[in-house]
């Protein structure tokens, strides 16, 4: 799955998101709306994660859509 095609079913995809990572809020998740730099950026600051780090979360959950 692409990212332009998670961007446009955020509102589906939200409860994958949480279940994925929990540490996210609704509000973090309504304030993200799709955007993967800031899914990134929350990830980060949540799970004290490095970019990189991050990053490979994201495309390997991302591959599992």
């Amino acid at each position: 799955m692409d990212w332009n095609r998670i961007e446009g079913n955020w509102k589906q995809l939200k409860g994958k998101v949480k279940e994925q990572w929990g540490h996210l809020t609704d509000d973090d998740l309504d304030k993200i709306a799709g955007k993967r730099e800031q899914l990134e950026g929350k990830i980060q600051e949540r799970y004290g994660l490095d970019k990189d780090a991050v990053r490979k979360h994201v495309d390997d959950w991302i591959n599992k859509q």
